[in-house]
């Protein structure tokens, strides 16, 4: 979603979407048993995105792509299942959780490369609130959707937990020039 905004009908469309894929996931409704709006020629253009469950606030299930590979409303479709079923950090959504998950879809730009000399001129160069952040360290790889900043304000602090995800020493940042992107999102979600 390197363009403009979507619009609201848009964005009630894919939360449409995302929330029909999570009762199918768990079994609460047919494939197509419900009606959605048709979609827009821009939700069936390439996109790519995260879908993030929560319960009460708490984190029960997220997972996306980095780069497009599908139309955006296939991709949204396709991470709300996978947030229900296969995040490996949560057992899969039951149908007794349904009514209170809430759905926040997050529409991303493509990552584009940070350019740094050393740890201290990449903790100058993130910008809190509006980057998500890759690290590479070889093949192993993690991200923060730009919510994330949400929780864990301090740059240097964020890009530790980064490495965590990632497999990695907390430090690894400070010692070893890590391939580094940043992206942006469009992020909205279910009403509470």
């Amino acid at each position: 979603m390197d363009a403009e905004a979507l619009t609201e009908q848009e964005k009630n469309c894919l939360l449409q979407i995302a929330r029909q894929a999570l009762e199918e996931a768990v079994g609460q409704s047919k494939p197509a048993a419900r009606v959605v709006q048709s979609p827009s020629a821009r939700l069936q253009q390439s996109g790519a995105s995260f879908v993030t469950l929560t319960i009460n606030g708490s984190l029960r299930g997220c997972i996306g792509a980095l780069e497009p590979y599908q139309s955006l409303i296939e991709d949204v479709r396709e991470h709300a299942m996978a947030a229900a079923l296969q995040d490996y950090r949560f057992p899969p959504v039951t149908p007794e959780e349904l009514a209170g998950i809430q759905i926040e879809i997050s529409c991303l730009t493509r990552p584009l490369p940070l350019d740094y000399s050393d740890a201290e001129d990449l903790l100058k160069k993130l910008r809190p609130q509006i980057d998500g952040v890759v690290i590479r360290d070889g093949i192993r790889r993690a991200t923060f959707l730009p919510q994330v900043w949400e929780k864990i304000v301090e740059p240097a602090e964020f890009l530790e937990h980064l490495c965590l995800k990632m497999g990695a020493a907390p430090d690894l940042w400070r010692h070893r020039h890590l391939d580094v992107l940043v992206y942006q999102v469009e992020e909205f979600r279910e009403p509470v």
